[in-house]
């Protein structure tokens, strides 16, 4: 008898590790996810950045032709 309680405290130990072990992996996931997401935020303004930049010196080429 005593041998399926401790067989039962053994698997419910076992689970609760197997969940905390999950929550962990979830959790690191996450941050991975938002530091790719910050990442590729910060790669497209910067873009938008130097298109703009482009786009005005352009008008601005524009504009001193028909000047």
């Amino acid at each position: 008898m005593a041998t399926r309680a401790s067989e039962a405290r053994s698997s419910e130990a076992r689970s609760r590790a197997e969940a905390s072990f999950k929550k962990e992996e979830r959790a690191k996931e996450g941050v991975k996810a938002m530091n790719e997401y910050q990442a590729n935020s910060k790669v497209v303004r910067e873009r938008m950045a130097q298109l703009k930049a482009l786009r005005l010196a352009k008008e601005a080429a524009e504009k001193k032709q028909d000047d």
